[in-house]
């Protein structure tokens, strides 16, 4: 495990940037598994950056996202496809044949999800996967207690997620209650993981995935059994493990 120290969100942005541009560089044809939310956001907004530089080709890379919303069509402006668009996509030269997001308008649950993990085997696997993480401890939808077994599935949205997706949506009633999410298993499988965390509210939740017990509860725990994991994170996020004198 390496962790990299970020002033502030702009500079966590901009060395999670270097690392995953450095991906594309050494191999074109890289496969990215990609996550929405706001901690990338910024991230995204320097690899445009540097691409329209000239500095970036995305024509061979290919992506896989973490989830989607079941429900949502990928035109919905809250959509997981319509924010891929929005933040990298249109902005890049990347074939959008080749970016990959689940399903959301797939009403069968066991279809979509065996349809996405045959998508992820069929790309080769993922090159480097990049992570966000909740304040629980959650990576993708993968909430406390999800098997660490699992591949695709749907999940059933906390009360907690839908009470803090309800600011995007005119009503509560409008919050999608299910979403696909690659399992913990699809997660492991990818040969490097980059791990984005800034904030207070996340210094617990950094400090128990890194070093506290593997458990299920806290599912980016079993982050410390990966072989490569890259940690970008800020002062803030990092207080706690700086506390403890392990930083």
């Amino acid at each position: 495990m390496t962790i990299y120290t970020g002033k502030d969100y702009q500079d966590v942005s901009r060395k999670a940037a270097n690392i995953m541009s450095a991906q594309i560089i050494m191999k074109p044809d890289a496969v990215l598994g990609l996550a929405t939310g706001s901690t990338p956001v910024g991230m995204y907004a320097q690899l445009v950056e540097w691409y329209k530089k000239g500095d970036l080709d995305f024509s061979k890379v290919t992506s896989v996202n973490l989830d989607e919303y079941k429900g949502l069509s990928g035109d919905n402006d809250q959509s997981y496809r319509y924010f891929m668009n929005q933040n990298l996509f249109d902005h890049v030269n990347i074939d959008k044949e080749r970016t990959f997001v689940p399903d959301g308008l797939e009403e069968d649950s066991d279809k979509a999800c065996a349809q996405y993990n045959e998508i992820i085997r069929k790309t080769g696997g993922v090159d480097m996967q990049l992570l966000g993480i909740g304040g629980n401890g959650h990576i993708g939808f993968n909430e406390p207690g999800a098997a660490f077994e699992k591949e695709t599935h749907c999940v059933d949205l906390t009360e907690s997620t839908i009470k803090a997706n309800a600011r995007f949506f005119e009503s509560m009633d409008e919050v999608p209650k299910q979403a696909y999410t690659m399992g913990i298993k699809n997660i492991m499988a990818a040969k490097k993981i980059l791990l984005m965390a800034t904030g207070t509210s996340k210094a617990e939740a950094l400090y128990n995935s890194l070093y506290g017990p593997i458990t299920p509860n806290v599912p980016a725990s079993i982050l410390q059994l990966h072989p490569d994991l890259t940690v970008v994170a800020d002062e803030d996020a990092l207080s706690l493990i700086r506390e403890k004198g392990l930083l």
